[in-house]
């Protein structure tokens, strides 16, 4: 997609998810996204399609199942006849595959989001003991299937669980097929969390403007500017850093992608609520919603914390430092 073909898409994204009615702020994008074709786009241009999406997902608080299309796009395996299938997301705070194969035993523990209800089947990507990857289709309703209340019930996350037979029309995945999919979806919800701090930042400049205290707007005070500059500048580096990863998609700048991502969403909602002080706490002001759909979006596939640490301990294994990084 060339630019204004983008941006016709993105506005035609946002406004479908922020108008009123059955969409809206924080509500799901699926239907949306039949109708404006974006699995088609994902499929020509994954960079333009991931990072519209996912941007407006962040800005708005939208929502959708895009993720699991992103991880079966990026394992390459064609949808099944008559629709698409869901691909299983790993579990919270990890990025392993969410199914362990034990012979013919196929144990499953991950996440999903609420379309996967309405599918017929789920599709499990399950390591084996020697390390081998595949693909299963499992029908949905020999799944357990449970909400995932938790920190932001409105992301519409569930917890898929089962102990099923693995069949035999399994996909074998070739070597570094899993890491190479999760990669891609590290650079979508590292998109989402850029956008999520974006907004942050701009509920706490139009709050800074607008609260006056001692006769002037605190947004004149050095302690509340500093606050604000700061989170521009982590907003920036993590958006430069999913730039360079998009240009060099190895397993360690996409991991790099995603951890800075999420340590920078934590540092605009720090500054944030310091900044919006009292309001910011309050259910009727709107950044609560970002800090929670930040925490979520942090423990998918693998904390920054967790992956800043893996990262470390490779380096000091492998006694280099990585390639830079296109700039």
């Amino acid at each position: 997609m060339d630019a204004d073909e983008l941006d016709l898409f993105g506005r035609s994204l946002r406004d479908a998810a922020t108008r009123p009615g059955d969409v809206g702020p924080g509500g799901t994008l699926d239907g949306a996204l039949e109708d404006l074709g974006w699995d088609d786009a994902l499929e020509d241009d994954p960079r333009g399609a991931i990072s519209v999406l996912f941007g407006v997902q962040g800005e708005t608080g939208a929502t959708s199942s895009a993720l699991g299309r992103v991880l079966s796009s990026g394992l390459g395996l064609a949808d099944p006849p008559g629709g698409w299938a869901a691909t299983v997301l790993p579990p919270a705070g990890s990025a392993t595959p969410p199914g362990v194969l034990d012979g013919d035993a196929l144990r499953i523990d991950g996440l999903a989001f609420t379309g996967l209800t309405g599918l017929p089947s789920a599709r499990i990507v399950a390591m084996a003991a020697d390390g081998t990857t595949s693909a299963h289709a499992v029908a949905t309703d020999s799944l357990a299937v449970e909400p995932v209340d938790g920190v932001d019930p409105g992301y519409g996350l569930l917890r898929v669980t089962g102990d099923v037979g693995a069949g035999h029309g399994a996909d074998r995945l070739p070597s570094g097929a899993w890491d190479a999919a999760v990669g891609l979806a590290c650079l979508a919800v590292a998109r989402e969390l850029v956008g999520c701090s974006r907004a942050m930042l701009d509920l706490a400049c139009e709050h800074a403007k607008g609260r006056v205290q001692f006769a002037r707007p605190i947004a004149s005070f050095q302690a509340v500017r500093h606050r604000l500059a700061e989170t521009l500048v982590a907003v920036d580096m993590a958006e430069a850093m999913l730039d360079a990863a998009w240009l060099d998609p190895t397993p360690a700048a996409t991991s790099m992608a995603k951890a800075v991502a999420g340590r920078q969403a934590r540092t605009a909602a720090r500054h944030g609520q310091q900044v919006l002080a009292g309001i910011g706490f309050t259910v009727e002001h709107p950044f609560h919603r970002y800090v929670r759909r930040t925490l979520v979006l942090d423990a998918l596939l693998g904390t920054s914390a967790s992956r800043t640490t893996a990262l470390g301990a490779r380096l000091l294994e492998g006694r280099q430092l990585p390639p830079l990084l296109p700039l």
